[in-house]
């Protein structure tokens, strides 16, 4: 048998394997838990992403072409996903760009109804979470920051609002600072999906 994250053997020699096997079992978690609530709803996982995505930011982030960057999924799957929500009257359609093609989408009143019965979908995640002491907790949140960082840099992870690639971000030995908010941050104060983030030129 050829080496391998997947083989429990590696495993159990190797702590990287070890803990990208653990990440794919929460992810495994995640994606049961939405398709739950998707069923319960009629609607498609990514449809319930994109209404919490919508819900949650700023309108220039809400149109086809960053969905898709945003999801890692091509721009006709993301418009297939708004053309449904459109019919199902969860969503709202502005077309005031000067580009007559593009779009930004808003939350319909009942598409707000939805997102308050759905983005709690997670909550057993972060029950499990808040039983384990802060300082582990703020560990994982250390190692889990760098890692998406990473994966950005390497082109892996296509968008990211964090403070790492933030303009407004630095750094001065341990010490992290955010020259927008003009203060000193602690690690768990370094924000994953930041809405005023902007990015390094």
């Amino acid at each position: 048998m050829k080496k391998s994250i997947f083989n429990p053997e590696e495993q159990q020699i190797n702590l990287s394997s070890k803990i990208v096997a653990g990440l794919e079992r929460v992810s495994q978690t995640f994606k049961v838990l939405l398709w739950e609530k998707a069923k319960q709803l009629g609607l498609s996982p990514i449809q319930i992403q994109i209404l919490i995505f919508v819900a949650y930011h700023k309108s220039e982030y809400n149109n086809v072409s960053f969905l898709a960057r945003e999801f890692n999924l091509t721009k006709p799957t993301i418009s297939d996903a708004i053309r449904v929500l459109d019919r199902k009257g969860l969503i709202l359609k502005d077309h005031s760009s000067s580009d007559s093609r593009s779009y930004s989408i808003f939350l319909s009143d009942r598409g707000k109804e939805i997102v308050g019965e759905t983005d709690d979908f997670a909550n057993p995640l972060a029950s499990q979470l808040n039983d384990i002491p802060v300082e582990d907790r703020e560990n994982v949140f250390k190692v889990l920051s760098k890692l998406i960082f990473e994966l950005n840099q390497k082109g892996i992870l296509t968008v990211q609002r964090t403070c790492f690639a933030c303009k407004f971000y630095a750094k001065n030995g341990p010490q992290h600072y955010c020259h927008l908010l003009e203060k000193e941050l602690k690690h768990s104060d370094i924000r994953l999906d930041c809405n005023e983030f902007e990015g390094k030129s």
